[in-house]
């Protein structure tokens, strides 16, 4: 099932849809916690371009896009290897550390 979290026509929604899509990361975050991949992908993909109410974080989206690479998503591994190119290697190993950090409270709370 390929669930699509995070839409990025966001010049296609409405003031109205303003609230909601801030909502959609908070939604994320509750699937990517669950380990739903494109949950993963999806906040990768909001902190890579800053949208959805959060701040362009190259950091956080490494973490989220290696999240996902390494559970088979072939398009995080693209969009990953895309921003490594703009982190210096401290960058990308602060992503790692987070995202194990991520692995080892998830899997704390499945136990």
């Amino acid at each position: 099932m390929n669930t699509v979290w995070i839409h990025t026509d966001a010049a296609a929604m409405s003031a109205a849809d303003s609230h909601a899509e801030d909502m959609l990361v908070a939604t994320c975050l509750a699937a990517a916690a669950g380990g739903d991949i494109n949950a993963y992908y999806d906040l990768g993909v909001a902190y890579s371009t800053g949208s959805h109410g959060v701040d362009c974080d190259l950091i956080e989206a490494h973490k989220w896009f290696n999240l996902a690479a390494v559970n088979g998503h072939g398009e995080a591994q693209m969009c990953r290897a895309d921003i490594s190119d703009e982190m210096n290697a401290r960058e990308i190993a602060e992503a790692q550390r987070r995202a194990r950090e991520w692995i080892a409270a998830t899997s704390r709370r499945a136990a």
